[in-house]
């Protein structure tokens, strides 16, 4: 046989092979390109409501890397258009997890990372344009407040 293998052995090496090109021939044919985000927050509204909240940290994660781009390249008022977006897809997500009790905590953990990218920013960009970043920071800080306390209500002691 080939390679030393077993005649069963062959053909479920042959059978993986298979199984696994199958997969990898679709995103070959795409290009491996991601939809844009218009095109993502078109879907938002076709999604279910528990699927809805992954897909909006996506956009707002992407419009975060979009408006640090456009902070670096000198063209803020750009910058301040996604990171409105940022703040409404952020928004969004945590209303539609909250209201599903679905990707809580995995949109929790995105926004808390925004945020974090959001302060490296500020350090980063002009004294003008720092006030809009706090500002972004600031709401987002409350609508992880929103998440956690949602995920961990307080109970009455008696």
């Amino acid at each position: 046989m080939l390679f030393g293998m077993g005649h069963s052995r062959f053909w479920l090496v042959v059978a993986a092979g298979l199984a696994l090109s199958a997969l990898v021939a679709p995103s070959l044919l795409r290009g491996g390109e991601e939809p844009s985000v218009e095109e993502q927050k078109e879907r938002v509204a076709n999604l279910a409501v528990g699927d809805r909240p992954a897909l909006c940290i996506h956009i707002s994660e992407r419009q975060l890397g979009d408006a640090d781009r456009l902070y670096i390249a000198g063209d803020s008022e750009k910058a301040k258009a996604a990171l409105a977006d940022v703040v409404a897809y952020a928004e969004l997500a945590r209303d539609y997890a909250i209201q599903s009790r679905k990707h809580e905590k995995q949109s929790e953990i995105a926004i808390r990372k925004m945020v974090r990218k959001l302060i490296d920013m500020n350090h980063a960009v002009s004294h003008e344009d720092q006030a809009e970043i706090q500002n972004t920071i600031d709401r987002l800080q409350k609508i992880r407040d929103d998440l956690l306390v949602a995920m961990f209500p307080k109970v009455d002691k008696k």
